[in-house]
């Protein structure tokens, strides 16, 4: 039987925090909540070198999605009535918690590779789950982008009964973030677009009708030959598309 300091949750039972696969629509529940999670952002600048000038010509190039961290604590030789989980997980932890290390029952790897397993392709959407993170206030979609796995203590069989994982999540951006909130912005009006650095038919068909693959109009409409090749500063035309 573990003794120690307690888990902090034990002195404040707050929800647990949810991690649930979009994909496949199963929800898992942690153990013990974070003890504190980071959010951070950036935003990304070219610069580019200018001759008879103290510094670099700067323009903003684009931002990033938010990034999420937090730490999960894993734990089953001293878990008590603050463990998440079902109520199997519930019953199985606090039994669990008064046996011996030598009787312990449970292998915690089974729980860490719920969470560890979220790095891994999904051969039915040929990539990682979409994942949804909810504690509290804190509301967060994207996938699970680094997960280190610390395995912290063992029992006489060797089965680890203590881990840490390390989590690192990217947000998923949505396309109405991205280009605004009415996409299709007045398609059946005809407008004109300057061109500026980094922009590409695609991303104008997108932001102008909703939809990336118009972007055949906007070449035949202005004679270009190669869409590929942009040059900042003309003018485009953008044809209204016919129902």
């Amino acid at each position: 039987m573990y003794i120690g300091i307690p888990n902090p949750n034990i002195l404040v039972p707050l929800a647990k925090m949810s991690i649930k696969n979009m994909d496949s629509g199963k929800e898992y529940k942690v153990l013990y909540n974070p003890a504190s999670y980071t959010q951070e952002r950036s935003v990304h600048y070219s610069m580019r070198r200018m001759l008879n000038s103290d510094g670099p010509w700067i323009q903003f190039t684009n931002g990033s999605g938010e990034t999420l961290r937090f730490e999960l604590f894993f734990d089953s030789m001293s878990a008590g009535s603050e463990v998440g989980g079902d109520f199997g997980d519930k019953a199985l932890f606090a039994a669990n918690s008064v046996l011996p290390s030598l009787g312990n029952q449970i292998d915690v790897r089974d729980y860490t590779s719920q969470i560890y397993d979220l790095t891994y392709v999904d051969p039915d959407v040929h990539r990682p789950p979409l994942l949804k993170i909810k504690w509290g206030s804190l509301q967060f979609k994207g996938y699970l982008s680094q997960c280190k796995q610390s395995f912290l203590k063992f029992d006489e069989k060797g089965r680890p009964v203590r881990a840490r994982l390390d989590c690192t999540f990217l947000e998923r951006v949505d396309l109405d973030r991205v280009f605004g909130s009415n996409p299709r912005n007045s398609p059946d009006t005809t407008k004109y677009r300057r061109v500026k650095t980094g922009d590409s038919l695609w991303a104008l068909a997108a932001k102008e009708y909703g939809q990336s693959s118009q972007w055949r109009a906007i070449a035949d409409a202005n004679g270009l030959t190669n869409p590929r090749v942009l040059h900042s500063g003309d003018l485009l035309r953008l044809p209204a598309l016919e129902d």
